[in-house]
């Protein structure tokens, strides 16, 4: 019996573009319970970072694929498929690496292996939506011999920041002598410099703040004015904007705020033309507001959601959806004398005549720092398998 274990040592998320490092570890255990131990064999162990595709049958009409060869390959146990055996396409991979050829541990052995692959910058990211989802996954593949291939998938997150893929890092920096058994360290280094990049980028992105004022207003007249400061924003942050009903002439009764995301299929793709979009709600917040000069309110982008992008099949757009509930009738009859004594009670009226609208504003959501995201991820950072 031979132990495998995976780890990720900076955490389950990571940008496109960054170095994933991760240590494989290969545990020949010594069990105090065994009154005899033998040595372990194994004939090899390969590694490979592949992404994969699945979309629901009732929403996305796909082209068919010519997967015949892959097919036969995975009727064969003794061949490497990192896929083999998952639903959907596999829409991107990195070449496999060998790890080990004809490794032996004795009892109580341990042997240690770190994989090294750039993410794909021309990839998307992860999502898990309605209609589409996209999972990366790092796939480690071991044989004993005479056996069939057993697999070990750790799954991992991908962010995509759009701007990353055309920098061009200063030349000076790779002018200075250059040491080839240094060649990792100076990998890394590219790494962190990335990860800075992608970190400064975001702030120049979601820090710019100006006055963005609405009016809010349906056929009768004005209801109020919304105010936000910003319409770009990262995962985590929060979205805070503010209401003025006191310039309104139309009473507002009560409002409701949404953080959604839009998701829609590419009109080439749709399984039925003019197909409604999937929307998901993230946040929510709900408010009565009779003769509430102003209000506010504060809804958190999840980490755990995934930014807007666009691929070939796919678009998510994020968006703030407003519903308002507005009086048929002016603020002073919302009130009704409820006693003739000297002590007077005023009492909401029971039925009233009322109006319903609705507004959407578009907003902006970027990828933050993977490490943060990293907290919150589903994901575990270390996986292992027996063989």
């Amino acid at each position: 019996m031979i132990e495998v274990l995976a780890k990720l040592g900076r955490g389950p998320v990571f940008l496109a573009g960054e170095v994933l490092e991760c240590v494989i570890t290969f545990t020949n255990p010594l069990s105090a319970s065994s009154t005899s131990a033998s040595s372990e064999m194994l004939a090899w162990a390969s590694a490979q970072i592949h992404c994969q595709f699945h979309a629901s049958e009732n929403r996305v009409a796909l082209p068919p694929s010519d997967g015949s060869k892959h097919d036969v390959q995975a009727e064969n146990e003794t061949v490497f498929v990192p896929n083999r055996g998952e639903r959907g396409q596999c829409i991107l991979s990195t070449p496999p690496k060998i790890l080990f050829c004809d490794l032996r541990l004795d009892p109580g052995e341990s042997k240690s292996y770190s994989y090294c692959e750039t993410l794909p910058v021309d990839g998307p990211p992860s999502f898990r939506g309605q209609s589409v989802k996209y999972v990366y996954k790092l796939t480690v593949g071991c044989q004993r011999v005479n056996s069939p291939i057993k697999l070990l998938r750790v799954p991992f997150r991908v962010l995509v920041l759009h701007g990353l893929k055309d920098y061009q890092f200063p030349q000076d920096e790779a002018v200075a002598p250059s040491n080839p058994f240094l060649e990792e360290e100076e990998g890394l280094k590219k790494d962190s410099r990335l990860a800075d990049l992608a970190t400064e980028l975001l702030m120049v992105a979601t820090s710019r703040r100006s006055l963005h004022l609405y009016n809010i207003s349906n056929t009768r007249g004005k209801v109020g004015t919304f105010c936000i400061f910003k319409t770009v924003y990262k995962i985590g942050e929060d979205v805070i904007g503010t209401f003025n009903f006191s310039e309104g002439d139309i009473p507002c009764l009560q409002f409701s705020v949404s953080l959604q995301t839009e998701e829609s299929i590419q009109e080439e793709f749709q399984r039925r033309r003019g197909q409604p979009v999937s929307f998901t709600v993230h946040a929510r917040h709900q408010e009565s507001c009779l003769h509430t000069a102003q209000s506010s309110f504060s809804l958190p982008i999840p980490l755990s959601s995934t930014p807007g992008f666009t691929t070939n099949i796919v678009s998510l757009k994020w968006r703030l959806h407003f519903e308002f509930v507005t009086s048929g009738e002016s603020a002073g009859t919302c009130l009704v004398r409820g006693s003739q004594s000297e002590a007077v009670t005023w009492t909401g009226v029971e039925q009233m005549e009322v109006d319903t609208f609705s507004w959407d504003l578009p907003i902006k959501v970027l990828p933050t720092n993977p490490i943060l995201a990293s907290y919150v991820s589903q994901f575990s950072s270390t996986n292992s398998i027996t063989i």
